[in-house]
């Protein structure tokens, strides 16, 4: 079987391009096909067994994201989220 390039849809990259703080634990993030996502991490870090997750509820250690490849993290990878779960918003 012969499959035609014009039937095979490529799908996009999904990056982010820019996050900001709002308050609390919620962050807006900004993606590369012009989605914007605010997305709280507090339920996620508040249930979270793991002292290496938990110490991410101090407000200063939560500002110290950063935006790497187009991807979100905390520290050298302490914390990193899939991509597509920050695009459809399902932290949990």
């Amino acid at each position: 079987m012969k499959i035609s390039s014009s039937r095979i849809k490529s799908s996009p990259i999904i990056k982010i391009l820019n996050v900001k703080y709002l308050k609390d634990y919620k962050l807006s993030l900004d993606f590369i096909d012009g989605k914007t996502q605010i997305v709280d991490f507090e339920p996620f870090l508040s249930t979270s067994l793991h002292p290496e997750i938990k110490k991410y509820l101090k407000p200063q250690n939560f500002k110290k994201f950063k935006l790497e490849g187009g991807e979100l993290m905390w520290g050298d990878y302490d914390l990193i989220f899939p991509i597509m779960d920050l695009y459809h918003n399902r932290i949990r």
